[in-house]
């Protein structure tokens, strides 16, 4: 029996790195993961999404919304997010195209 790795199976059925298909597949899962990050941060705290809306300013529906990767939420709540969980938070940027042309 063959096996396949992550990326053969991803390029096959998604689709290769740098096509529109495979860029939307992996922004979605970021997003995925962000939310899956802030659901288990605001559990640790012990806090309803409820009390998180209260601190951040927002209603339960926009951090339920959050969490399941429901909405593109602005950056500035996510901000405001992390900021009321008491956690530290890390970007990572990397270049989509090594070469840049200009004008």
């Amino acid at each position: 029996m063959k096996t396949y790795s992550l990326d053969e199976v991803t390029d096959k059925y998604i689709g290769k790195k740098g096509t529109p298909k495979r860029d939307r597949f992996e922004q979605e899962l970021k997003l995925e993961l962000l939310g899956e990050a802030i659901k288990q941060a605001r559990k640790e705290k012990n806090l309803t999404q409820e009390e998180l809306g209260k601190l951040v300013g927002v209603k339960k529906a926009q951090i339920s919304k959050i969490e399941n990767s429901v909405t593109n939420a602005r950056f500035e709540t996510i901000l405001k997010v992390f900021r009321a969980l008491n956690v530290k938070i890390k970007f990572n940027i990397e270049p989509l195209h090594e070469n840049i042309e200009l004008a």
